[in-house]
C-alpha cells in the first residue's frame, strides 16, 4: 500500500470549524523535501483555497523522488486544453512526476461559484479525460489534433500554442469518486480512481469495487483519503474523535454524499441531518453520529497503533491511502516516518 500526504503537511481536520491557518507558500519547498525524506510516495495539493499546480510547482521544483499531484483539481472548472497544459507543464517541472487528479464538483459550485453550465457529470468526466488525453498525444506525437465527442470538438493545432514532445509523457490520471457510476468512469478512462472520506471499508467493497472490477486494468489504483482520528495519547485522541464525529455529521448531511450511507441504511438519519445542516444547527448533527457509526466510518487510534489498525481496515482493498499526523518535534516525525514506513 503506497503511503501518500497533503500540504500542509500535518494538517489537522478542523471538523465543521475554520482552518485555523491557511497554506504558507513559504514552506512548501522544505515541507516537500521531508516528505520526500519520510519515505512517501506522493505529495498532493487539493483545489481550495490555492491553485494546486502552482503550488506542485514549488514542491516539484524542492524534491527529486517524491511523486506530486492534484487530489484532485476541478476538471469541470476548465476547458480541457488548459487542464492539458497545466499538466504538462508540472510533468516537465517535475521530470515525470506528477500525477493528474480530476474530479468534477457539484452542479450548485460549477453553476454558481464557476458561473459554468453544468451537464450530467459522467458522461462529461468521460469526454473530459479522453479530450485531455487526446490534446496530449497531439502533442507528443506532433500530430495533428482530431477529438470529437457530446461535449467537445478539438481540431486546431497552431504551432504557436503546441508544446514540444517531453520525456516522460505518460501523465497518470485518477478520477474522484463517490458513486458507482464515476467509479466505473474511472475504471474506464484513467489510471486510478481518487475516493471521498465517506467511502467506508464496506461501501469500497460492496458498491465500488463490484462496480470497477470487471472494468479496470492490472495496474489500476484505488486511492482512498480516509476520515482520521489520531494521536499520541488517550486524551487527546479523545479531543480528535469529536472533531472526526462533527466531519462525519456534515457529510452525512450532504445530498450528494448519501449512497455511501445507504448500505448502512441510513437514510432517515441523513435527512434529518440535512434538515439540521439547513436550519444551521452545526452543534447538534455531531450529536446524532453514534460511536458505533463513527467507528466504523473513521480511522481511529494511537499513533503507535495507527499503520496496523489502517493495514487492517484496508489491505487487499485500495493501493493507495492518504495519512500523516502532525510534525512539530524530531520525534513526531521519527514516529510518522515509522508509520509511513509500515504502512509501505
Amino acid at each position: 500500500m503506497k503511503a501518500e500526504t497533503l500540504l500542509p503537511l500535518g494538517k489537522l481536520d478542523p471538523g465543521l470549524r475554520a482552518p485555523e491557518a491557511s497554506l504558507d507558500l513559504r514552506t512548501v519547498a522544505s515541507d516537500a523535501r521531508l516528505v520526500e525524506e519520510l519515505g512517501y510516495h506522493s505529495l498532493l495539493m487539493e483545489e481550495t483555497k490555492d491553485d494546486p499546480f502552482q503550488v506542485l510547482a514549488l514542491a516539484a521544483a524542492a524534491s527529486e523522488r517524491v511523486h506530486v499531484g492534484t487530489s484532485v483539481a476541478i476538471a469541470f472548472a476548465r476547458s480541457p486544453f488548459v487542464i492539458a497544459q497545466a499538466a504538462w507543464t508540472a510533468q516537465k517541472i517535475s521530470q515525470g512526476r506528477f500525477e493528474l487528479g480530476l474530479g468534477s464538483q457539484v452542479k450548485g459550485h460549477i453553476r454558481r461559484r464557476f458561473g459554468l453550465p453544468w451537464h450530467p457529470p459522467g458522461p462529461w468526466m468521460r469526454d473530459f479525460v479522453g479530450a485531455v488525453r487526446s490534446i496530449w498525444h497531439s502533442w507528443q506525437t506532433e500530430s495533428p489534433l482530431a477529438y470529437e465527442s457530446a461535449r467537445y470538438n478539438l481540431n486546431l493545432s497552431v504551432p504557436l500554442f503546441t508544446p514540444a514532445p517531453i520525456k516522460c509523457p505518460h501523465i497518470p490520471i485518477q478520477v474522484a469518486a463517490v458513486n458507482p457510476y464515476m467509479a466505473k468512469v474511472a475504471a474506464q478512462v484513467a489510471d486510478g480512481v481518487r475516493l471521498h472520506p465517506v467511502c467506508s471499508p464496506r461501501y469500497i467493497t460492496d458498491v465500488i469495487l463490484p462496480a470497477i472490477d470487471p472494468l479496470r486494468g492490472a495496474d489500476f489504483e484505488v486511492c482512498l483519503k480516509p476520515l482520521v482520528a489520531a494521536a499520541r495519547t488517550e486524551q487527546e485522541l479523545v479531543a480528535r474523535i469529536e472533531v472526526a464525529r462533527q466531519r462525519l455529521a456534515f457529510y452525512c448531511s450532504t445530498p450528494a454524499y448519501s449512497a455511501a450511507f445507504d448500505v448502512f441504511g441510513l437514510q432517515d438519519l441523513c435527512a434529518e441531518l440535512a434538515q439540521l445542516a439547513r436550519a444551521q444547527r452545526w452543534d447538534d448533527m455531531a450529536t446524532r453520529i453514534s460511536d458505533d457509526l463513527l467507528r466504523t466510518c473513521v480511522v481511529v487510534a494511537l499513533y503507535d497503533d495507527l499503520a496496523a489498525t489502517i493495514r487492517q481496515r484496508y489491505d487487499g482493498m485500495i493501493q493507495r491511502i492518504e495519512v500523516s499526523i502532525p510534525v512539530d518535534t524530531p520525534s513526531d516525525r521519527e514516529q510518522l516516518a515509522s508509520i509511513v514506513q509500515a504502512i509501505q
